[in-house]
């Protein structure tokens, strides 16, 4: 799992797709909270990061898949997917440390945006006047979230040999899992059983975990779609095997 791991780590950080993925994400996160008028901090009047991470979730469901999608799709296409299979190393080992490389890929892409929380700590009056629990909650949850998109990239990554497909594929998953649920139970027609459809998405708990209280249930949500999506991902390449 771990040789998996490092390979997939080196090869993404030594290609130029890397610094181009992470370098968008983080400008198009700093214009978001800091230059845009209808989302900047500074139209608000207060340190709060509350922007931040209600717009992360969604710049998150394009920049995962993007970091994703080569990961099992690029081994079907060229072939080493089958040369992998002849090594000593389950398919289980090898969706982990797929899995464990993207993760830890997206983590590297959150760490630069703390500047924003000590800017807004600085920045404000007096000096540290800041919700730093629930700043701390809502990046536990946002980090949750970003599991449970790679287990989602990942999981669509292994459906088809074309990288773009790939892409678009954990796009719509992601997309419906976050909020296509919370739009559906607005319906009219789910009137009465609006909360329970609502909670089977994902915006319910991240709203939950980005009020700084960490709720097993939250907790436990996440675990399981991302452990699901890891399971699809190693029964996709268990049939593979036996069909090839």
């Amino acid at each position: 799992m771990w040789s998996v791991f490092n390979k997939e780590i080196n090869s993404f950080l030594n290609s130029l797709i890397a610094y181009l993925v992470m370098g968008v994400f983080l400008v198009s996160m700093g214009l978001l909270v800091w230059v845009f008028p209808d989302t900047a901090i500074f139209e608000y009047g207060y340190a709060d990061m509350g922007i931040f991470f209600n717009l992360a979730p969604y710049v998150l469901m394009f920049l995962i898949p993007a970091i994703t999608m080569k990961a099992l799709a690029e081994e079907t296409k060229s072939g080493t997917f089958e040369l992998l299979m002849t090594k000593p190393i389950t398919e289980f080992k090898l969706v982990m440390g797929k899995y464990l490389a993207g993760l830890v890929l997206v983590v590297i892409s959150l760490i630069p945006t703390l500047v924003y929380y000590f800017s807004l700590s600085y920045l404000g009056n007096p000096v540290g006047n800041i919700d730093s629990a629930g700043i701390v909650g809502a990046y536990i949850g946002l980090l949750f979230l970003a599991s449970a998109y790679t287990g989602i990239g990942i999981f669509a990554s292994s459906l088809s040999e074309n990288q773009i497909v790939a892409f678009i594929i954990a796009v719509f998953i992601s997309f419906i899992a976050f909020i296509g649920f919370s739009s559906i139970s607005d319906l009219a027609f789910f009137a009465n059983s609006g909360m329970q459809i609502e909670k089977v998405g994902m915006l319910a708990h991240y709203d939950s975990l980005g009020k700084g209280v960490i709720d097993l249930r939250d907790v436990i949500y996440f675990v399981s779609v991302t452990a699901l999506f890891l399971s699809a991902t190693f029964w996709v390449l268990k049939l593979r095997k036996w069909n090839s």
